[in-house]
């Protein structure tokens, strides 16, 4: 084996930077037993690294044989609107760094085992939550929309009770930092300023240098994660994505998509989908999912607040998160819709697309995939009118959007090259991951 891609290519340290408890435990793992492949991302892997196809050595590392203690962390947080109190870690090991083009990700395996932050659970993952995590990471970052990643799917015959009895997995999920809203909830929460202050500082001085030399440090990390964070939101409405479980403790401070669990992208488009059949009051649904993300961003201010110094600074903050979200979602709705330019009348012209897509219930992916269809001359045949069930106010629309593209005077074939390129053909659909995992089960990884 090349030398370059032994196992001692993992670094045993981790993206705390000699942060120590009270943030961190050296905890270690549980290995599963006889291990096999499920996945393996292996562009990704290149890009550490590591080499394209598995071998024994990494699939002993990444099903929990380690001969080093891998760490997790504590955090607490807000769960459905609710203080939740203590959570952390609790079935994922950080293992250690690997250097992708000098920037350092850390290697975390999910479903490695309890850690003192397991409270009532087993520590496990299970085939169908690993596979469905890798394929939506993955498909995530495919689309441009910033998240973990998944390095590769492990594999065993390990039962494990859930609804049904299931079988255990590990997903190696790989990111720059794990660092979430709820790490600095817990000590703001606890009154343990030294600690809160000591992560600020990380935080700061490891992925947000220019904060540093800010008046006030703190609140200089807090402006620049909520510009990260309205970004994210409107890229995911931009793809029909519901994430289910935005809790403060499922948030980047990197603005990452991050813990994927009941997600879903819409097929037939409803401005009020719940994908978490456990949100009765519809709290993370698609349309809210924005104000979600402001309130998440007070939480995490709020958190900061001792270290602020300044609420009146801090509420200034919070309202910049709206007009950074605007123009984001604007920004990103124009090139869907292939406009090159802006105009006073495009958020209306957005909205009123929104609401006939979730009035016809119309498939979201779809219809901005056959956009480009439409031209700016009315013709007998519009394929995508068919897509609509009130075709009335259809025509009402594409008048408008007609005289917007005329407007612009683009050409129709630069305009749809354009609109291709950022309108999805293919979105990770449930059917897709369901039909992924069928076929994993019955042994075939090829599908």
């Amino acid at each position: 084996m090349n030398a370059h891609f032994k196992p001692a290519v993992l670094l045993p340290t981790h993206g705390f930077a000699g942060l120590m408890a009270p943030h961190i435990a050296e905890v270690p793992t549980e290995p599963l037993s006889a291990p096999h492949w499920l996945a393996w991302n292996a562009p990704l892997a290149q890009s550490l690294g590591l080499p394209a196809q598995p071998n024994e050595a990494w699939l002993r590392i990444l099903s929990g044989q380690l001969e080093h203690s891998p760490w997790c962390s504590v955090y607490s947080g807000h769960q459905f609107g609710v203080w939740a109190g203590q959570l952390g870690d609790g079935r994922a090991h950080t293992i250690g760094q690997l250097n992708a083009h000098g920037v350092p990700q850390e290697i975390q395996l999910k479903g490695a085992g309890k850690t003192p932050f397991s409270r009532m659970g087993d520590g496990r993952a299970v085939w169908r939550s690993s596979i469905r995590e890798y394929l939506c990471s993955e498909a995530m970052a495919g689309l441009g929309i910033p998240t973990t990643r998944a390095l590769a799917v492990v594999g065993s015959d390990l039962p494990v009770q859930r609804e049904t009895l299931e079988q255990a997995a590990i997903v190696t999920r790989v990111a720059e930092s794990f660092i979430r809203f709820g790490h600095f909830e817990h000590f703001a929460h606890h009154g343990h300023l030294a600690a809160l202050q000591q992560l600020t500082d990380h935080v700061i001085a490891r992925y947000y240098p220019e904060c540093a030399e800010a008046p006030l440090p703190a609140l200089a990390l807090l402006d620049a994660v909520i510009r990260r964070t309205a970004m994210l939101m409107a890229q995911w409405q931009a793809v029909g994505f519901c994430h289910g479980v935005m809790n403060t403790d499922n948030m980047s401070i990197l603005g990452l998509t991050l813990d994927y669990g009941p997600f879903g992208f819409m097929d037939a488009f409803d401005l009020h989908h719940v994908c978490n059949h456990s949100d009765g009051e519809g709290r993370y649904a698609y349309a809210q999912q924005p104000r979600i993300g402001w309130w998440n961003c007070g939480a995490l201010g709020s958190a900061l607040l001792p270290l602020i110094g300044d609420e009146m600074a801090l509420r200034e903050a919070l309202a910049r998160y709206e007009p950074a979200f605007q123009e984001a979602l604007s920004a990103a709705f124009r090139s869907k819709l292939g406009l090159m330019g802006t105009r006073d009348d495009d958020e209306q012209l957005v909205g009123r697309l929104m609401q006939l897509l979730h009035q016809s219930r119309t498939d979201f992916t779809r219809f901005f995939r056959m956009l480009p269809a439409f031209t700016r001359v009315a013709s007998a045949h519009d394929p995508v009118r068919d897509l609509v069930v009130d075709r009335v106010a259809y025509d009402g629309w594409a008048t408008t959007y007609r005289e917007r593209l005329a407007w612009e005077e683009s050409e129709d074939e630069a305009r749809r090259a354009a609109m291709q390129r950022v309108n999805p053909k293919f979105v990770l659909r449930n059917y897709l991951a369901e039909t992924a995992i069928r076929a994993a089960r019955e042994g075939n990884l090829e599908v």
